[in-house]
C-alpha cells in the first residue's frame, strides 16, 4: 500500500516470504516473516539529529495514539494496573522486556522480543541476537523492528520504520492472523503518527540549533 502525502508505507501479510525491497537491518534477524510494515518520511534535519528525535519520541503525545492505546489497555486498567509514566520510546520499550540485536549510534536501531501479542496482557522476552535468531519454540510470534535514519544531504534525511514478524508454528499463526486482523488497522495509524512525531522534532531541534541561543539538541 502507497501512501502519499510526504511519506510511504508498505504492508505485508500472508504466507512467510523472503524480503523483496532488497537490504533491510532486519535481514540477520528476520530474513523471512509472516508480516511486514514499512514506513517512511522525508525529513529537513541531518540523520544524526533524526535518529535522536526518534530514540527520544514519546508516541503518546499524539492524542490519536493516545486515544487507541486507551482501548487496547482498557482491560488491565480495570484491573487496577497503574497508569503509563511518560518515557522515551526506547526506554519504555526496553522496561517492557524488548532487547537491542543491533546498534549504529546516530543510523540505526534493532530490537526485537519473543511475545504472544495475542494475550490479553501481552508480555515481551527479550533474547540475545543469537537466541532470537534461533529460537523456534511453538506457540510464540518473534517481533523485531527498527529506527532508521537514511541520510540525504549534509541538512535532510529519511526516517524509516520497519517491523516484521514470524511466528513459530501453524497455531500460533493462526492465532497471530486473527489478532492482526482485529489491531493492524490501528497499528498501521500509530506508525503514520510516530512519522509525524519524529519529522517535527527533528526539524524543531534542527531549527532551534541554527539560531543564536536555540536549544540542546
Amino acid at each position: 500500500m502507497a501512501v502519499d502525502l510526504g511519506r510511504r508505507g508498505t504492508r505485508r501479510a500472508g504466507p512467510v516470504r523472503p524480503n523483496p525491497d532488497g537490504a533491510s537491518p532486519l535481514d540477520p534477524f528476520m530474513p523471512t516473516y509472516d508480516v511486514a510494515e514499512r514506513h517512511e518520511i522525508a525529513v529537513a534535519a541531518p540523520a544524526w539529529i533524526t535518529m535522536a528525535a526518534a530514540r527520544d519520541m514519546d508516541i503518546h503525545r499524539s492524542p490519536l495514539v493516545r486515544a487507541i492505546f486507551a482501548v487496547r489497555t482498557l482491560p488491565a486498567r480495570l484491573r487496577g494496573a497503574p497508569p503509563r509514566t511518560p518515557a522515551p520510546l526506547l526506554t519504555e520499550t526496553l522496561a517492557l522486556g524488548w532487547r537491542v540485536l543491533a546498534n549504529e549510534p546516530g543510523r540505526m536501531i534493532v530490537v526485537g522480543a519473543v511475545t504472544q501479542p495475542w494475550h490479553a496482557d501481552v508480555t515481551f522476552h527479550g533474547r540475545s541476537p543469537g537466541a532470537f535468531v534461533a529460537f523456534d519454540e511453538p506457540g510464540w510470534a518473534k517481533i523485531a523492528w527498527t529506527l532508521e535514519a537514511i541520510p540525504l544531504g549534509d541538512f535532510t534525511s529519511r526516517f524509516r520504520t520497519e517491523t516484521r514478524v514470524v511466528t513459530t508454528d501453524a497455531r500460533s499463526r493462526w492465532l497471530f492472523r486473527r489478532y492482526w486482523a482485529v489491531f493492524s488497522p490501528g497499528i498501521l495509524l500509530i506508525r503514520r503518527a510516530s512519522l509525524r512525531l519524529v519529522k517535527s522534532e527533528a526539524e524543531r531541534r534542527f531549527q532551534c540549533a541554527g539560531q543564536p541561543g536555540g536549544g540542546a539538541l
